[in-house]
Protein backbone atom coordinates (compact mmCIF):
# COMPACT_ATOMS: atom_id res chain seq x y z
CA UNK A 1 0.00 0.00 0.00
CA UNK A 2 2.80 2.63 0.66
CA UNK A 3 4.48 1.65 -2.29
CA UNK A 4 1.31 2.83 -4.31
CA UNK A 5 0.67 5.89 -2.03
CA UNK A 6 3.76 6.91 -2.75
CA UNK A 7 3.59 6.56 -6.93
CA UNK A 8 0.71 8.60 -6.55
CA UNK A 9 2.28 11.26 -4.41
CA UNK A 10 5.32 11.64 -6.47
CA UNK A 11 2.71 11.98 -9.29
CA UNK A 12 0.77 14.91 -7.85
CA UNK A 13 4.43 16.43 -6.84
CA UNK A 14 5.58 15.89 -10.89
CA UNK A 15 2.40 18.06 -11.73
CA UNK A 16 3.17 20.76 -8.83
CA UNK A 17 6.32 20.69 -10.19
CA UNK A 18 6.28 20.43 -13.83
CA UNK A 19 9.39 22.69 -15.66
CA UNK A 20 11.25 21.85 -12.56
CA UNK A 21 14.79 19.64 -13.56
CA UNK A 22 14.99 18.89 -10.10
CA UNK A 23 13.65 15.40 -9.15
CA UNK A 24 11.07 15.73 -6.19
CA UNK A 25 12.98 14.18 -2.58
CA UNK A 26 11.81 11.71 -0.56
CA UNK A 27 10.66 13.92 2.10
CA UNK A 28 8.60 16.01 -0.48
CA UNK A 29 6.88 12.37 -1.55
CA UNK A 30 6.19 11.18 2.12
CA UNK A 31 4.52 14.72 2.79
CA UNK A 32 2.53 14.37 -0.81
CA UNK A 33 1.58 10.93 0.04
CA UNK A 34 0.32 12.39 3.75
CA UNK A 35 -1.86 15.18 1.94
CA UNK A 36 -3.19 12.52 -0.66
CA UNK A 37 -3.94 10.85 1.84
CA UNK A 38 -5.75 13.29 4.53
CA UNK A 39 -7.79 14.56 0.80
CA UNK A 40 -8.58 11.15 -0.10
CA UNK A 41 -10.57 9.90 3.42
CA UNK A 42 -13.07 11.56 5.62
CA UNK A 43 -14.72 10.38 8.78
CA UNK A 44 -17.63 8.19 8.56
CA UNK A 45 -19.57 6.57 11.64
CA UNK A 46 -16.54 4.84 13.84
CA UNK A 47 -13.87 5.57 11.17
CA UNK A 48 -12.16 8.59 12.24
CA UNK A 49 -9.14 10.28 10.92
CA UNK A 50 -6.98 9.35 13.27
CA UNK A 51 -6.99 5.68 11.91
CA UNK A 52 -4.03 7.28 9.35
CA UNK A 53 -1.75 8.08 12.25
CA UNK A 54 0.84 5.47 12.93
CA UNK A 55 2.46 4.39 15.81
CA UNK A 56 6.27 4.05 16.02
CA UNK A 57 6.05 0.50 15.23
CA UNK A 58 4.05 0.43 12.24
CA UNK A 59 5.94 3.56 10.81
CA UNK A 60 9.69 1.84 11.32
CA UNK A 61 7.98 -1.27 9.29
CA UNK A 62 5.91 0.65 6.48
CA UNK A 63 9.11 2.72 6.18
CA UNK A 64 11.30 -0.46 5.65
CA UNK A 65 8.87 -1.25 2.70
CA UNK A 66 9.63 -4.76 3.12
CA UNK A 67 13.13 -5.19 4.06
CA UNK A 68 14.33 -6.46 7.02
CA UNK A 69 14.52 -3.83 10.15
CA UNK A 70 17.86 -3.36 11.67
CA UNK A 71 17.78 -6.30 14.50
CA UNK A 72 18.67 -3.50 17.02
CA UNK A 73 15.45 -1.83 15.94
CA UNK A 74 13.52 -4.72 15.57
CA UNK A 75 14.28 -6.09 19.08
CA UNK A 76 12.97 -2.29 20.18
CA UNK A 77 10.09 -2.59 19.08
CA UNK A 78 8.96 -5.95 20.26
CA UNK A 79 10.46 -5.24 23.62
CA UNK A 80 8.21 -1.63 23.58
CA UNK A 81 5.15 -3.86 22.62
CA UNK A 82 5.66 -6.75 24.96
CA UNK A 83 5.23 -4.03 27.75
CA UNK A 84 1.79 -3.07 26.46
CA UNK A 85 0.52 -7.06 27.22
CA UNK A 86 -1.98 -7.13 29.99
CA UNK A 87 -2.50 -10.91 31.38
CA UNK A 88 -6.37 -11.49 32.24
CA UNK A 89 -7.41 -9.36 34.90
CA UNK A 90 -9.10 -12.13 36.64
CA UNK A 91 -6.09 -14.66 36.06
CA UNK A 92 -8.54 -16.83 33.59
CA UNK A 93 -7.05 -17.47 29.83
CA UNK A 94 -9.54 -20.17 28.48
CA UNK A 95 -13.30 -18.71 28.11
CA UNK A 96 -15.66 -21.15 25.16
CA UNK A 97 -14.08 -22.62 22.03
CA UNK A 98 -17.59 -22.41 20.78
CA UNK A 99 -17.64 -18.79 20.81
CA UNK A 100 -13.93 -18.57 19.95
CA UNK A 101 -14.94 -20.33 16.86
CA UNK A 102 -17.86 -17.94 15.58
CA UNK A 103 -15.38 -15.12 16.42
CA UNK A 104 -12.97 -16.57 14.27
CA UNK A 105 -15.43 -16.87 11.52
CA UNK A 106 -16.65 -13.54 11.89
CA UNK A 107 -15.25 -11.01 9.95
CA UNK A 108 -16.82 -7.90 10.80
CA UNK A 109 -16.25 -5.26 13.28
CA UNK A 110 -14.41 -1.17 13.18
CA UNK A 111 -15.76 -0.33 9.48
CA UNK A 112 -18.27 2.91 9.07
CA UNK A 113 -21.03 1.31 9.25
CA UNK A 114 -20.32 -0.65 12.07
CA UNK A 115 -22.13 1.14 15.84
CA UNK A 116 -19.73 1.61 18.26
CA UNK A 117 -21.12 -0.81 20.89
CA UNK A 118 -21.29 -3.37 18.04
CA UNK A 119 -18.80 -6.46 19.08
CA UNK A 120 -15.93 -7.06 16.77
CA UNK A 121 -15.17 -10.32 15.22
CA UNK A 122 -11.54 -11.62 14.87
CA UNK A 123 -11.95 -13.27 11.42
CA UNK A 124 -9.00 -15.40 11.59
CA UNK A 125 -10.21 -17.94 9.18
CA UNK A 126 -8.57 -15.21 6.93
CA UNK A 127 -4.92 -15.82 7.44
CA UNK A 128 -5.06 -19.21 9.34
CA UNK A 129 -6.58 -22.83 8.90
CA UNK A 130 -7.48 -23.40 12.61
CA UNK A 131 -10.67 -26.29 12.40
CA UNK A 132 -10.18 -29.15 10.43
CA UNK A 133 -14.02 -28.81 9.32
CA UNK A 134 -14.05 -25.30 7.78
CA UNK A 135 -12.37 -25.71 4.26
CA UNK A 136 -12.11 -22.18 3.32
CA UNK A 137 -9.37 -20.42 4.91
CA UNK A 138 -6.19 -17.87 4.03
CA UNK A 139 -2.53 -18.89 4.17
CA UNK A 140 -1.14 -15.82 5.05
CA UNK A 141 -0.48 -17.09 8.50
CA UNK A 142 0.59 -20.21 9.97
CA UNK A 143 -2.01 -23.37 10.23
CA UNK A 144 -3.61 -23.26 13.69
CA UNK A 145 -4.81 -27.05 13.35
CA UNK A 146 -3.51 -29.23 16.46
CA UNK A 147 -2.46 -26.01 18.01
CA UNK A 148 -2.39 -26.99 21.75
CA UNK A 149 -2.41 -30.41 21.13
CA UNK A 150 1.23 -29.96 18.93
CA UNK A 151 2.52 -28.30 21.70
CA UNK A 152 1.70 -30.96 24.53
CA UNK A 153 -1.61 -28.93 26.59
CA UNK A 154 -3.38 -31.76 27.86
CA UNK A 155 -4.56 -29.00 30.91
CA UNK A 156 -4.28 -25.78 29.95
CA UNK A 157 -4.20 -25.10 33.85
CA UNK A 158 -1.33 -27.24 34.54
CA UNK A 159 2.18 -25.00 35.60
CA UNK A 160 3.55 -27.08 32.51
CA UNK A 161 1.45 -25.61 30.46
CA UNK A 162 1.86 -22.14 31.71
CA UNK A 163 4.46 -21.12 29.29
CA UNK A 164 2.72 -21.64 25.92
CA UNK A 165 -0.78 -20.46 27.46
CA UNK A 166 0.89 -16.94 28.60
CA UNK A 167 2.61 -16.75 25.10
CA UNK A 168 -0.44 -17.40 23.46
CA UNK A 169 -2.28 -14.88 25.12
CA UNK A 170 0.45 -12.49 24.80
CA UNK A 171 0.83 -12.72 21.17
CA UNK A 172 -3.20 -12.07 20.50
CA UNK A 173 -2.72 -9.36 22.76
CA UNK A 174 -0.05 -7.69 20.74
CA UNK A 175 1.67 -9.99 17.99
CA UNK A 176 4.25 -7.21 17.62
CA UNK A 177 5.68 -8.42 21.32
CA UNK A 178 7.35 -10.97 19.01
CA UNK A 179 7.52 -10.05 15.30
CA UNK A 180 8.27 -6.16 14.94
CA UNK A 181 6.79 -6.31 11.59
CA UNK A 182 4.20 -8.86 12.29
CA UNK A 183 0.75 -8.41 10.08
CA UNK A 184 -1.28 -10.07 12.69
CA UNK A 185 -3.65 -7.44 14.08
CA UNK A 186 -2.96 -6.66 17.55
CA UNK A 187 -6.29 -7.80 19.18
CA UNK A 188 -5.68 -6.79 22.57
CA UNK A 189 -3.79 -3.42 22.24
CA UNK A 190 -5.76 -2.37 19.46
CA UNK A 191 -8.85 -2.72 21.37
CA UNK A 192 -10.40 -4.83 18.74
CA UNK A 193 -11.48 -8.01 21.21
CA UNK A 194 -11.90 -7.49 24.89
CA UNK A 195 -11.14 -10.04 27.38
CA UNK A 196 -14.07 -12.05 27.30
CA UNK A 197 -13.09 -11.96 23.70
CA UNK A 198 -9.86 -13.14 23.80
CA UNK A 199 -10.43 -16.19 26.11
CA UNK A 200 -12.84 -17.79 24.39
CA UNK A 201 -10.49 -17.52 21.22
CA UNK A 202 -7.73 -18.99 23.64
CA UNK A 203 -10.11 -22.00 24.62
CA UNK A 204 -10.20 -22.54 20.74
CA UNK A 205 -7.00 -23.05 20.30
CA UNK A 206 -6.29 -24.62 23.64
CA UNK A 207 -8.73 -26.35 25.05
CA UNK A 208 -8.36 -30.12 24.71
CA UNK A 209 -12.04 -30.47 23.84
CA UNK A 210 -12.04 -27.82 21.32
CA UNK A 211 -12.19 -29.52 17.84
CA UNK A 212 -8.99 -27.81 16.75
CA UNK A 213 -7.18 -29.98 19.00
CA UNK A 214 -9.30 -33.71 18.21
Amino acid sequence: MKTTYKHLGLTALAVALAGCAMAPTSQQVDEATKRILKSSFSEHGIAKLDRLEQDESNRACSESLGQPLDPKQAQAIEAANLKTVKMPSDGQFLGDWKAGEKLAQNGRGLTWSDKADASNGGSCYNCHQISKEELSFGSIGPSLYHYGKLRGVTDPASPASKAIVEYTWSKLWNAKAFNACSGMPRFGHAGILDEKQLRDVMALLLDPKSPVNQ
